[in-house]
């Protein structure tokens, strides 16, 4: 038998061969004889020249020459002087040639019996073995994504199974509360199960361009510390299964980098901690991975968006000049602290910190931070400041990094006291009512209006009075307070008693909402987690009856069959729905209003850090895991050096 020709391979592949179900007529399920034949006969040449190919050419991108002194590696070494053939660079010596002949051979009649056997086979019988194939595929991209986590000390858990109220009245409303999260989340589970949210009247499931275009169960992810805390435990188990089994984030989806954080990786490092189960700590992982390409910026200011597969990133088409938003990226540090922490890679950190350390570097007008920042240029965008959306959790998170650090991080301290300052001075007035309030400062003129979003600050406020400059905490927790009763005004001047989702201090116009689109009200939690905050800090009876007073309104206008929805106009007597169940409502808003009805020692704030979804994540109290965590924190390293110092 003569030498089949060879083709060289270097720098190309040749296509697979394809005997899937496209390679047939859709209108027949057989072949004619003749054709049959003729298909053979191409397969069986395709077939030797694919295998003659391959045992005989050398794969340049392993090795360019044989002259490199590894023919005894690479080839068995056959002396040309008893009778060896020089084969295109390849010395073969002709009982080694037969060899490989009769291998040929042999590999070619097992192909052909293996097409003939897949040509017997009905189109159905083909696409399952396709899709079996791409199974094994994908179990063994699982396998290798979930390597082994390093062993860590896990920090002081207190607090999780508690919280019973001894007064019976507070008792059933904290009950209530938990009735209410049921009906949420039964209904999800029955209606929009494994999507990303709920329409509660047309009973589906729903989803925003937040999450891209794939079913990625934000509803599970958000809820379950909620379902853990109340006791739903077999809710808990049934949303594990779930995660355990379907949440996949290998998908072609452009996702929010700001809120896949917050909610997917907040929601499943709080289930972690509060259960211990493994798998939460590894999903976390696997899909901060995938959001780290977002990083990838000449500033290191990461992109609002990035595809979970391609890690390409993109900023919101809307933003000032292209511009990444500050509450965005300067609200990642609790999540990416602690993903370090769980690793031991400092990756994480090392992002966080980098946008801190750019952030200190630059000029600030009349010290606030406005809205947008350039990540190609590292240049502000349009002065536009605000502490509700857009800004907003940028503050909680410089407050609550030096909280998490068991408030050894003095630098975000510093830049939080700061910043406040500045707010206080340019953003914060009182109305001719006496309504203290936060306006929106853009381009150099105060807008006299506040976001419903903007009431969170009561709490920050209340939550960083300890600790600030020039004992200062009474005027904090007094400003926490006076944010608090306007943001209860604005509720109480509406007709169902819920809050517009943005209001005015105009003229003789107060706490009330002025534009057609700015009356809904869409499940928020942000009054609600102010009214908690406050309650844990002064006990003031009136929090909790403010909170009961918004529940009501809520189960009694809010809560459809199907679920719960937003309406679209608070000052309406007969409101429509907008028929969304936001993931939120579960992670957020039941899980304040069943905290205010809860005793203290219930995630305790001393023990506990609430990430800006609501999601509670544990104080580390670094100096007990010094030899973890010095190479990972370098302000833990510096607190270390100095508490050392001094004893």
């Amino acid at each position: 038998m003569t030498t089949p020709a060879l083709l060289p391979l270097s720098g190309r592949r040749l296509p697979p061969l394809n005997l899937g179900a496209s390679a047939f007529p859709h209108h027949r399920a057989t072949l004619r004889l003749s054709e049959k034949f003729i298909l053979l006969l191409i397969l069986s040449a395709f077939i030797t020249l694919c295998f003659g190919a391959f045992f005989f050419l050398p794969d340049s991108s392993k090795h360019k020459r044989f002259d490199l002194g590894l023919e005894d590696v690479l080839i068995p070494h056959v002396d040309t002087s008893k009778g060896g053939k020089n084969l295109g660079g390849f010395l073969i010596h002709g009982e080694e040639e037969e060899r490989l002949r009769n291998k040929i051979r042999a590999d070619h009649e097992k192909a052909l019996e293996e097409a003939k056997e897949k040509l017997k086979k009905s189109r159905d019988e083909i696409q399952a073995e396709i899709q079996t194939e791409k199974n094994k595929v994908v179990q063994e991209l699982k396998k290798k994504d979930s390597k082994p986590l390093p062993p860590v000390p896990l920090p002081n858990l207190v607090g999780i199974n508690s919280g019973e109220p001894a007064d019976p009245d507070i008792r059933e409303k904290r009950n209530k509360v938990k009735e209410m999260m049921k009906h949420a989340w039964d209904n999800y589970r029955q209606y929009g199960w494994g999507h990303n949210e709920l329409k509660p009247i047309a009973r589906k499931g729903h989803s925003t361009n937040i999450f891209g275009n794939s079913q990625m169960g934000a509803t599970i992810v958000d809820a379950l510390d909620t379902l853990y805390i109340m006791g739903l435990h077999d809710e808990f188990r049934e949303g594990q299964e779930w995660i355990d089994k379907n949440l996949d984030f290998s998908v072609n989806s452009e996702v929010s980098v700001f809120e896949v954080n917050i909610r997917f990786i907040g929601g499943l490092l709080a289930a972690y901690y509060l259960s211990g189960q493994e798998v939460f700590k590894i999903k976390a992982v696997q899909l901060a991975g995938k959001l780290l390409p977002a990083f990838n910026t000449p500033t290191g200011i990461p992109w609002a968006m990035v595809n979970l597969k391609s890690g390409v990133g993109r900023n919101w088409g809307w933003a000032s000049a292209g511009s990444s938003i500050l509450a965005e990226f300067g609200t990642l540090h609790m999540e990416f602290v602690h993903l370090s922490y769980l690793t031991g890679d400092p990756v994480y950190y090392n992002k966080v910190m980098h946008i801190r350390k750019l952030l200190q570097k630059m000029d600030r007008p009349n010290g606030l931070y406005p809205n947008y920042l350039n990540p190609r240029t590292g240049r502000w965008g349009q002065h536009h400041t605000s502490v509700g959306g857009l800004g907003d959790s940028f503050y909680e998170y410089l407050l609550k990094a030096w909280l998490m650090s068991d408030k050894m991080d003095t630098e975000a301290r510093k830049m939080y006291d700061d910043a406040i300052e500045a707010i206080e001075k340019h953003l914060i007035r009182k109305s001719n009512g006496g309504l203290t309030f936060i306006g929106e400062w853009k381009n150099g003129h105060l807008e006299r209006k506040m976001g419903h979003l903007t009431c969170f600050a009561g709490g920050m406020f209340a939550l960083g009075a300890d600790g600030s400059r020039d004992d200062k905490a009474g005027h904090y927790l007094q400003l926490g307070a006076e944010i608090a009763h306007t943001c209860h005004e604005s509720y109480d001047r509406t007709t169902l008693k819920l809050g517009p989702e943005a209001f005015k201090f105009d003229g003789g116009v107060e706490a009330v909402a002025v534009r057609q689109n700015e009356k809904y009200y869409i499940l928020r939690p942000e009054v609600i987690e102010t009214y908690w905050y406050m309650w844990r800090f002064t006990h003031d009876p009136k929090y909790r009856q403010w909170g009961w007073e918004a529940t009501q309104a809520i189960d009694k206008y809010c809560r459809v069959s199907g679920g719960f929805s937003g309406v679209k106009d608070v000052y309406s007597s007969s409101p429509t729905y907008d028929d969304v169940q936001q993931s939120f409502f579960l992670a957020e808003t039941l899980k304040y209003l069943y905290l205010l009805f809860s005793n203290d020692d219930l995630l305790p704030l001393d023990n506990w850090v609430f990430n800006t979804e609501a999601h509670p994540l544990p104080v580390l109290h670094l100096l007990n895991y010094k030899k973890y965590c010095l190479l990972i924190f370098p302000f833990e390293k510096n607190a270390y050096i100095q508490q050392e110092k001094k004893s």
